[in-house]
């Protein structure tokens, strides 16, 4: 199958294939049903500030200073540097992820790459990834490694994009650069096929607590789970970018 490149600085990474598989979401039993996740592709590496101020500049309505209130708050795009009517990021800054965007204005970006946001089934299928297996949970420092990252985001300037070591898929930055949003990202309580999701109503605030769930001691996707129950679809932080996905074929 042939990989799409994205027009990135960085290497042109563009997209990797992602098989089918099965996903349990941390908050069911280990009797539930696991969620069937359908072959899909995923963003290398999250966007940059090159990229979306390519999409900026061809989408004037997300500007800085034009989106309205209802879709972003006013730290949108909150380190990029004003320049008369316009707004754009630092020289040093263009390889490193873009931060302070909505949900809306990472889906309006996706969508305009005839792409869209990953849902969260699709994300922590990826993400459980290690660098060596599709599910690396189970090996030694795993999730540590994970939390040590968690511990200490809040505190630092995300660095340029794909400079760690790429997981089993290929893909860079799954965890210790920067939070990112997701198709789904405030409705914890999934129904089945990793698609079926897409509607439900970003308004929903519905997040689960650590009893009964398959892996009680998976503190980094509990951790992931609460950031983002606690998330409105029009707030712009400085640690929350995104990637983009595309369906896939089985």
């Amino acid at each position: 199958m042939m990989l799409l490149v994205a027009n990135n600085s960085w290497g042109e990474v563009g997209m990797a294939n992602i098989t089918a598989g099965e996903y349990r979401p941390l908050y069911l039993s280990a009797d539930s049903p696991v969620v069937n996740v359908s072959s899909f592709r995923l963003d290398k590496a999250p966007v940059t500030n090159r990229e979306f101020q390519n999409f900026v500049a061809n989408n004037p309505r997300w500007q800085r200073n034009a989106v309205p209130s209802l879709f972003a708050e006013q730290t949108y795009l909150n380190h990029w540097v004003e320049s008369e009517s316009k707004s754009a990021p630092n020289p040093s800054d263009l390889e490193k992820p873009v931060i302070y965007v909505s949900w809306y204005a990472a889906q309006s970006y996706c969508q305009a790459q005839q792409k869209r946001l990953p849902t969260v089934a699709e994300w922590e299928y990826v993400a459980q990834a290690s660098f060596i297996q599709k599910d690396g949970s189970q090996e030694k420092g795993y999730n540590q490694k994970i939390l040590d990252w968690y511990a200490k985001a809040s505190k630092q300037t995300p660095s340029e994009v794909g400079k760690d070591e790429p997981n089993y898929w290929g893909v860079h930055n799954m965890h210790g650069l920067i939070w990112e949003w997701t198709e789904d990202f405030n409705s914890n309580l999934i129904s089945g096929e990793s698609r079926d999701d897409s509607s439900v109503n970003k308004e929903l605030y519905c997040a689960s607590g650590s009893a009964g769930a398959v892996n009680p001691s998976d503190y980094a996707a509990f951790m992931r789970y609460g950031f983002r129950s606690s998330l409105n679809a029009k707030f712009t932080l400085g640690s929350l970018g995104f990637r983009c996905a595309q369906d896939g074929n089985d």
